[in-house]
Parts: structure tokens; sequence; C-alpha cells
């Protein structure tokens, strides 16, 4: 019976460690932390996207204001779904709806939730066929 709870709480440690050094590896992800400072852009086949996040510098557990501008933003659906997640890590569903605000100006509200691990590498992907699904991968603060 001993034994057995060792092994338990073996197991648990591995786990827990594992959990924290998955968030780790950078290997294929480019990190961009100018997000703090500025908006940030990616080209995703012909058009350019621009995330901005405010307030700035962009903390965890905060709400926060994402946005998004799409040029040229011809033939785009009136709401996009934005995916926050952490590479490398399960973190469950935490979509926020983008609504468009103008033509090319899309905007939603949501909060970038602290990691049991305290890991901050986060990644900010506009889930659209349209856009060929464009990712932002950053450190968001404590």
């Amino acid at each position: 019976m001993v034994f057995r709870r060792q092994i338990k709480g073996l197991a648990a440690l591995v786990f827990f460690a594992c959990m924290l050094f998955a968030g780790t590896s950078l290997s294929g992800y480019t990190v961009d932390n100018t997000i703090h400072e500025k908006p940030c852009t990616v080209i995703a086949g012909h058009r350019t996207i621009t995330l901005n996040i405010d307030p700035k510098p962009v903390k965890q557990m905060k709400e926060l204001t994402f946005s998004i501008t799409v040029t040229p933003c011809d033939k785009l659906p009136d709401k996009l779904l934005l995916d926050l997640s952490m590479p490398g890590m399960l973190m469950g569903n935490n979509q926020v709806t983008l609504v468009k605000k103008h033509p090319c100006l899309y905007e939603g509200k949501g909060i970038i939730v602290r990691c049991m691990s305290r890991q901050t590498l986060w990644q900010v992907t506009i889930l659209s066929d349209e856009l060929n699904n464009p990712t932002f991968t950053f450190n968001a603060r404590e």
C-alpha cells in the first residue's frame, strides 16, 4: 500500500515536470514581443494581417481588446474567431469572437489566463480559411 502511494506521487511529479517543460520548447515558433509596444503584422497569402492588443503591456488575467486589421479585406465574413493557446500545452478552449467594426477592422474582448506552470508563451491564431489561419506568438506578462 505504501509503495503504491509512492508510485502515484512519483507519477504526479513526472506529470507536472512534463507540463512545466512542455511549453519551453520554442522550436518552430517565431516569438514577437513587440506586441507590448505596438501592433504586430504577418503576411498570409496575398493579405496583410495586423494584430493589436490593448491595454499595453499585454498582461495575463486582465480583460484585453483584440483588434485585427486585414488588407485587402474583400470577401471576409462579419465575424472571425481568435484562438488563444499555449504552444506545447493543452489549456482548453480560450476563444474570442471578433466582430467587424469597419470594412477591414475586427474587434473583440478576452482574457489571457495564467498558466499553473508559470509559462508565459502564448499563441494567437485567427481561425479563418480565407486568411490561412495566421498566428502570432509572444510572451504575456504577469
